[in-house]
């Protein structure tokens, strides 16, 4: 009986601290889930700032301006902020920024965070997926945009972006005026050239996103 007694003990301990965790993992998860979907209706109102460019629901049909529509919060924060410090330039962008507060950044990353993707109609040739393919892994895009290049964090989503916009912001790296958080950008587009940059435009403009 002695050696029963312990063993129960034991056990009893580690039920209890099996359902302690449990318990922790279940308020930690509702804790996510009010901070995902704080702000939402707020940026629903604030975005409406936004529509004539973005869209209503942050797909932009103007091929030039990019579409917000599921971007990481952490990335439409960012560059939000990026633009109320003034380190992205726009003549359009920076006025806007520059009235928002913290919060304000928080809503609409929110709002446009949990809009979805309208899927891109186009399709690269297989040249260009073969060459878009290889310029990604060359300059190991994966590492920081993820395997589908859907972004993740501060890391924005290539994957269906506009050909356009993607291809004005890869020559805008290469040139070194385009604001850059880290660099990492601005160093990875200085060994492409200009038809390398088009090809890769093409490409992620062309990518489902999954």
């Amino acid at each position: 009986m002695t050696l029963i007694q312990p063993t129960r003990s034991i056990n009893a301990r580690r039920w209890n601290t099996t359902a302690a965790m449990k318990m922790a993992a279940v308020f930690v998860l509702a804790a996510l889930a009010t901070h995902a979907n704080a702000g939402l209706e707020e940026g629903r109102v604030k975005a409406q700032a936004c529509i004539a460019c973005h869209g209503a629901d942050g797909n932009s049909v103007i091929p030039t301006i990019p579409s917000i529509a599921g971007q990481p919060r952490q990335f439409l924060v960012t560059a939000l902020y990026m633009f109320r410090e003034g380190r992205r330039k726009s003549d359009v962008m920076a006025p806007f920024a520059a009235k928002l507060s913290n919060t304000d950044l928080n809503d609409l990353a929110a709002y446009f965070n949990a809009q979805k993707m309208t899927p891109p109609t186009g399709q690269a040739s297989e040249e260009t997926v073969a060459k878009g393919r290889a310029i990604t892994a060359a300059n190991n895009c994966v590492a920081c945009h993820t395997a589908t290049l859907v972004g993740q964090q501060q890391m924005p989503r290539l994957a269906g972006q506009h050909k356009p916009y993607l291809l004005e912001q890869l020559k805008a790296f290469k040139a070194g005026t385009r604001g850059d958080l880290d660099g990492t950008m601005t160093s990875a587009a200085q060994g492409l050239v200009v038809e390398e940059l088009d090809m890769l435009a093409d490409y992620l403009s062309t990518l489902q996103v999954p």
